[in-house]
C-alpha cells in the first residue's frame, strides 16, 4: 500500500463519494474510475467529473452575515435556511444531496416516502421552495454532518462549510 498526498478539495470529493460506512478511498476511487480489482486485468478509466467549485456562496455568505440563522432558536428551522439557500445558490449540485445516506437511512430525496421507507421516526420535510425532502429527526451533530457532506460535495471551501456548520 502505498500513500498519497491529496488537495483538500480532492479528498473531500473522494470522502463525498462513499456509498457505504468503511468503504476505503481505494475502493471509491476503483468505483469511480472504473478500475477492476483483478491483477493483470485492463484498465478501462473514464474521466472523473469533479465537483465544480462554487461560482457565488453570496447567497450564505449574506444569510451568516445578516444574522437571520443566529435569530432562529430551534436547529431545525436554522438547517433548513441554510438547505434552502444551499439549493437557490446551486440547483445542480443540490441533486448531490440525495447521495448522502448514513448507515440505515436516506437523508435527502425528491419523495418523502423513500425517506419514510429508510426508518421508522424519521420525521421528512420538505426543504423549502425545492423539489427536495429531508429526514428531521436527527440530533444537530447529525444535521452539521449532513450539511458538510452537502457542500463538501457542491465545491464549497472548508472555511464557510465550517463557519456554516458552526451556525447550525
Amino acid at each position: 500500500m502505498k500513500t498519497i498526498e491529496l488537495d483538500d478539495d480532492l479528498y473531500f470529493y473522494i470522502a463525498s463519494q462513499t456509498r457505504h460506512i468503511g468503504e476505503s478511498a481505494s475502493d471509491i476511487l476503483r468505483r469511480l474510475l472504473e478500475h477492476p480489482t483483478q491483477a493483470g486485468a485492463p484498465v478501462v478509466a473514464e474521466p472523473v467529473v469533479l465537483a465544480q467549485p462554487v461560482a457565488d456562496a453570496m447567497g450564505l455568505q449574506a444569510l451568516l452575515d445578516s444574522g437571520a440563522l443566529q435569530q432562529e432558536e430551534k436547529s431545525i428551522n436554522r438547517f433548513m435556511l441554510v438547505l434552502t439557500t444551499l439549493y437557490r445558490d446551486n440547483p445542480e449540485s443540490f441533486t448531490q444531496a440525495t447521495e448522502i445516506k448514513g448507515r440505515k437511512r436516506v437523508y435527502f430525496s425528491r419523495d418523502p416516502e423513500a425517506l419514510r421507507a429508510s426508518g421508522s421516526t424519521t420525521k421528512p420535510k420538505q426543504v423549502p421552495d425545492t423539489p427536495f425532502w429531508v429526514i428531521t429527526n436527527t440530533n444537530t451533530s447529525r444535521k452539521q454532518n449532513m450539511v458538510a457532506q452537502l457542500m463538501a460535495s457542491m465545491g464549497y471551501d472548508e472555511d464557510l462549510t465550517a463557519r456554516v456548520c458552526a451556525a447550525v
